[in-house]
């Protein structure tokens, strides 16, 4: 997941308003972690990347 960091540095920018470079070593390890697996649950870059949604296709005659 590491190897995607431009992705959560935008998605901590943008979901939680932290640009990580300026909290980075201001916050611990726990609170880092703790707020990227939220990212997994929530629309996100990472999100979409490692737990992406399934959507269901509507079927025939579905009037969706």
């Amino acid at each position: 997941m590491l190897e995607r960091w431009n992705l959560i540095e935008a998605d901590f920018q943008e979901v939680y308003g932290v640009d990580l470079t300026a909290v980075r070593g201001q916050r611990s390890w726990r609170w880092f972690v703790i707020r990227l697996a939220g990212l997994l649950s929530t629309e996100s870059r990472i999100q979409r990347v490692f737990n992406p949604v399934e959507r269901k296709k509507p079927s025939k005659g579905d009037s969706r």
